[in-house]
């Protein structure tokens, strides 16, 4: 599973390594309705940062609407920070004339909070950029490029991808659909592949992994089995053109969602050695318009790109 993943969240990379077309409807769309309330999109803030310096009217209208959404998020987060530092107050006093179970709880709790609103509210004012602003997890937003009337264009989509005709509590029944198993293409994965691919650019993927296997130990040396969070880097440096599935859900009195899924596969040696089972599937340069045209009839076509992929050495270390 690609359980997170550093993405390259400027769209303006796909139009000058590909000449592809921002589709400038979906992402104003996309950027209104959060602003709107409609959505709750989790978008990262590198998305955002592709506008800062709007060039057409298109352009203002979606930077006007990231500005109105941030700005209430300062506000709600300033609301919030007054509410724990109050708390964190209340109980300093408790504490100073009595320890009791319910007022350390209260500052430890403020404390947290306190630090991670104030990290938020960073992150909402600063404007170097960081690398973490360009990491996605299932459920947030990317851009995709898709082939559309010939021409490479490049749409908003959601990282965990809700299939056409299904109900919204997919979403919630079936968790994982942010990954599209090669295993299950033909399944669960029918109604997109060989109609509707996708490429995302990735430069590093995040996986959770067993610490004992991880180590090579047996789970028994370990009190409990615990998680760590590995990061995977190709050894040559180079972006991963990652092969995706995408579909766009509608239904009466909804918002459109247009949402993708990484295909992944068995993991390379040293994946595999790191403790994990599964790696999505890079795609050579020159297979990206045959993989982002695809033809049902000829599905082992799509299976000999997928079979022929980009096999970089990749990398790990434990994420910071």
């Amino acid at each position: 599973m690609c359980y997170s993943a550093q993405i390259q969240a400027d769209y303006r990379k796909f139009v000058r390594m590909f000449g592809a077309t921002m589709d400038i409807h979906e992402f104003a769309r996309l950027f209104f309705e959060r602003a709107e309330g409609v959505s709750k999109a989790k978008i990262p803030k590198a998305m955002e940062d592709a506008f800062a310096e709007p060039q057409t009217d298109a352009e203002r209208e979606i930077k006007t609407s990231i500005d109105r959404f941030n700005a209430g998020q300062v506000t709600n987060l300033e609301q919030d920070l007054f509410k724990q530092r109050k708390r964190l107050a209340d109980a300093e006093r408790t504490l100073q004339t009595k320890i009791t179970k319910a007022a350390t709880a209260s500052q430890r709790i403020a404390t947290d909070k306190i630090a991670w609103t104030r990290g938020k509210l960073g992150d909402l004012q600063r404007t170097e950029p960081k690398p973490r602003d360009s990491r996605i997890f299932p459920g947030h937003y990317a851009p995709v490029m898709v082939i559309e009337d010939g021409q490479r264009i490049v749409k908003p989509m959601r990282y965990q991808c809700r299939i056409a005709g299904k109900p919204a509590s997919y979403d919630v029944k079936y968790p994982g659909t942010y990954n599209a198993r090669r295993d299950n293409l033909e399944g669960f994965w029918k109604p997109c592949f060989g109609y509707t691919h996708g490429v995302m650019l990735v430069d590093v993927f995040y996986e959770n992994v067993s610490k004992a296997k991880m180590e090579g130990t047996l789970f028994e040396t370990h009190e409990r089995d615990e998680n760590v969070v590995l990061e995977f880097r190709p050894s040559n440096g180079e972006l991963m053109h990652v092969a995706c599935l995408w579909s766009r859900w509608s239904a009466p009195g909804e918002p459109d969602l247009l949402s993708f899924a990484a295909i992944t596969d068995e993991p390379p040696p040293e994946v595999a050695a790191a403790g994990h089972d599964r790696c999505i599937i890079p795609i050579k340069p020159e297979h990206i318009d045959a993989w982002l045209n695809p033809d049902a009839s000829d599905l082992a076509a799509m299976y000999a790109i997928l079979d022929d992929r980009d096999r970089p050495f990749y990398e790990h270390k434990l994420a910071a």
